[in-house]
């Protein structure tokens, strides 16, 4: 029997997984897939990105890719990510 511990993951770490997968340029289906969203989720994140300048659509090409500013999004959540890690020393 195969069980499968489902992790509660904020909206942060889903944008993550969103930018993370477009970047460099990818389509709809491979962030879905990439960031396990369904296509209703997954419509829903893109509009927010876009509208807030982490992603780009290339109309050309029909894929999305992380914009400059997406990309200083994911470096400052790595950073982060990295200070939570770190244990405390006192």
């Amino acid at each position: 029997m195969c069980m499968m511990i489902v992790k509660y993951r904020s909206r942060t770490e889903i944008v993550a997984m969103i930018l993370e997968a477009a970047n460099g340029g990818a389509t709809k289906t491979k962030i879905m897939y990439k960031a396990f969203l369904s296509y209703a989720q997954l419509r829903e994140y893109l509009s927010v990105l876009i509208e807030n300048n982490l992603l780009e659509y290339l109309d050309g090409t029909q894929t999305y890719k992380t914009t400059e500013k997406g990309l200083n999004f994911l470096k400052m959540h790595s950073e982060i990510g990295e200070l939570l890690q770190t244990p405390a020393k006192f």
